[in-house]
């Protein structure tokens, strides 16, 4: 992932909590304090934990692979485009080419957009969104991911608060624009080299002496590169069809390739380099502000002055799957832990020596020094009790699965009633739904032979 991916991961996150409400963190807080550095960096560690685990780590994998297929197909385009100019200025070779006609095809668009773009960039600050917003529709069309959709606005905000959009839509518009006029000009080359073409130039208002002063004033900088140009007796002699020789034609054909070259292909490569270069100067120097509405609020969290546990966002839809990010060569042990059990149940069982007593959790305080043992000396196997008595709830649930994640494996061991005592069916059920969300395996009976063990 390179830094400009991390900022876009984390200023997705930013807008998806603006937007939608503060996510589950309680896990990415707490691993980006262990991990330390400043806020900044706490921040961005916090927000691409929270990526990866809710998939948009791999929905920017997807968007990226579709916003190149989305350029390969812009890329084709521009070529065929290209070639489609040259086509329409010279023909098949079978009537005389209006020279004057033929510059104008293929130059004149170009640089009346070309001219467009440096304006609105001088006074707008902004060109050229038309050609950006199709290749932003198209990647999102070839990345078939639905939480891609949540990329495209973020990376815009991400660049405009830099002012890297312009430059970044720049080396787009001109990179597509140089390929047009390249493709024309080789085009403009093979038609000249393969069919014979005769040159003419013809007007209802304007003499041979205007077309002699326009030949002379666009011949002016491909001359001072030494590039032959017609000379004035040429331009009054080209309707003459008698006096048509090879020497009027190839003359012609010379100054027309000159021209595309001149005026086509070399202004949008200058510009093109130019935006490239303001484009990696500018990435270079992108760095997270902590200062942004969203991020405020985490210093607390991520840079608390007196560290505290406990939840105090809003409840998710579901709940996240719960992977292990431990290896078997990362853990050695066993561990029994419980959370919030009655005073009145008789606590622990009896152990066998290999596995080791974490006691009861029911404070933040040993919840916390629990959890930074486990991020230093993660156990291989872990066994989680709880009470089924008590309802699931979300707070429980986060602390289970944090756990789970510092452990090669967990079961979750629902205690049974106490003599002379049921359980509620219906928050047993809870309890068994809850825990399959989290893909963590249960049992209501002491798993100590997998403790010991590490099998049934």
């Amino acid at each position: 992932m390179t830094e400009l991916n991390n900022l876009w991961l984390t200023e997705t996150i930013r807008l998806r909590e603006e937007h939608a409400g503060p996510l589950d963190d309680l896990e990415a807080n707490r691993l980006a304090r262990n991990a330390g550095g400043d806020l900044p960096t706490r921040i961005q560690r916090r927000a691409l934990w929270l990526a990866e685990r809710d998939g948009l780590t791999g929905a920017l994998k997807h968007w990226l692979q579709g916003a190149r297929l989305a350029l390969l197909l812009m890329v084709v385009l521009a070529l065929v485009s290209g070639a489609g100019l040259a086509f329409s200025a010279l023909g098949n070779g079978s009537q005389p080419v209006n020279i004057f006609w033929a510059l104008g095809t293929l130059l004149g668009l170009n640089l009346i957009l070309m001219i467009s773009w440096a304006l609105g960039l001088v006074f707008a600050g902004e060109h050229g969104a038309a050609l950006g917003r199709l290749w932003l529709w198209l990647s999102e069309k070839f990345a078939r991911d639905a939480k891609a959709a949540q990329l495209p606005p973020a990376l815009l905000l991400l660049l405009q608060r830099h002012k890297l959009n312009r430059w970044a839509l720049g080396s787009l518009v001109n990179g597509l624009w140089l390929l047009i006029m390249l493709s024309t000009l080789s085009m403009l080359v093979l038609m000249m080299a393969t069919r014979r073409y005769d040159f003419i130039w013809e007007s209802t208002l304007f003499g041979a002496d205007f077309f002699a002063a326009l030949t002379d004033a666009l011949a002016a900088v491909p001359h001072a590169l030494g590039w032959s140009a017609p000379r004035v007796d040429m331009i009054r002699v080209t309707l003459d069809t008698d006096y048509n020789r090879e020497l009027v034609r190839q003359s012609w054909a010379i100054w027309l390739v000159g021209a595309v070259l001149i005026y086509g292909v070399l202004p949008r490569l200058v510009l093109m380099l130019l935006c490239r270069w303001r484009w990696k100067r500018g990435r270079a120097a992108l760095r997270l502000d902590p200062t942004l509405p969203g991020y405020a609020q985490l210093r607390e969290r991520l840079m608390p002055t007196s560290e505290r546990l406990g939840i105090s966002d809003a409840a998710p839809e579901q709940l996240h799957r719960v992977e292990s990010g431990v290896s078997a060569l990362q853990s050695d042990g066993a561990l029994l832990v419980a959370i919030e059990l009655d005073e009145q149940r008789p606590w622990p069982p009896k152990l066998p020596k290999s596995v080791s007593n974490a006691g009861i959790l029911d404070s933040r305080e040993s919840r916390h020094k629990l959890l930074e043992q486990l991020s230093r000396f993660p156990p291989a196997r872990l066994a989680i009790a709880c009470d089924p008595r008590r309802s699931p709830d979300r707070g429980s649930l986060a602390l289970i699965g944090e756990l789970a994640r510092n452990a090669s494996a967990t079961r979750v061991w629902l205690l049974q009633a106490p003599p002379g005592e049921a359980l509620d069916a219906a928050r047993l059920g809870d309890w068994h739904a809850a825990l399959e969300q989290l893909a963590l395996p249960f049992a209501d009976c002491a798993p100590m032979n997998w403790l010991e063990t590490g099998h049934d």
